[in-house]
């Protein structure tokens, strides 16, 4: 994490030295789901926000670090057999991508974008919650199953007005989240899609 934040920090120092840069908070909504190999599991979704700061630097190719809190998880659900599942999975992470975006339309006041680039996510807390009654099983889950770090790749577009901006992203996980449990092969990544909303303060 140390090392995460001081990079953080020299590349803000780096954009103060060269210039043509924005800073700010950003604040969103999120929607996650754990995916699953095994055809018998299915996931639903889950919504939270999020909250965090980003610095963009360059002008029409921009390059935009980001320190975001967010939660992510799923729900996993198996309700066909005599013995159903249900496990509520909350990760509640520190987030670190690095966007690459191009502003490909600019219009007076503002500017529309596409964005892209990957994007480290280190699992600060893990919640484990299962349907115990009614013959459901013990949970499919312990929290040594989950991994405490998870990449991903981020696509999106995106939309400056005055002092405002807003993106829109879908991320797709690029490794487990969780590889096995219970001497069976789940292979669930984390993918999700969100929404946010910054202010450059300068």
């Amino acid at each position: 994490m140390k090392k995460f934040t001081f990079l953080f920090l020299l590349i803000l120092a780096g954009s103060v030295a060269f210039g043509q840069f924005s800073i700010g908070p950003k604040v969103g909504y999120n929607t996650s789901t754990l995916t699953s190999d095994l055809d018998s599991i299915k996931s639903d979704l889950t919504n939270n926000f999020h909250f965090g700061a980003f610095v963009r630097i360059g002008k029409k190719i921009y390059i935009q670090p980001e320190l975001n809190y967010l939660t992510t998880g799923g729900v996993f659900k198996e309700d066909v057999s005599l013995n159903p599942i249900k496990t509520e999975i909350k990760l509640k992470n520190i987030e670190i991508p690095v966007i690459l975006g191009w502003r490909i339309i600019n219009f007076g006041v503002g500017n529309i974008r596409i964005l892209l680039g990957p994007s480290a996510t280190i699992v600060m807390d893990k919640t484990i919650t299962t349907t115990d009654g009614s013959g459901y099983v013990d949970p499919i889950l312990d929290v040594d199953d989950i991994n405490d770090l998870n990449w991903g790749f981020n696509l999106g577009a995106g939309v400056d007005v005055l002092m405002f901006t807003l993106d829109a992203r879908y991320q797709m996980g690029l490794n487990d989240a969780i590889s096995s449990v219970k001497n069976f092969n789940i292979n669930s990544r984390n993918n999700l899609f969100s929404i946010s909303l910054g202010w450059k303060i300068l």
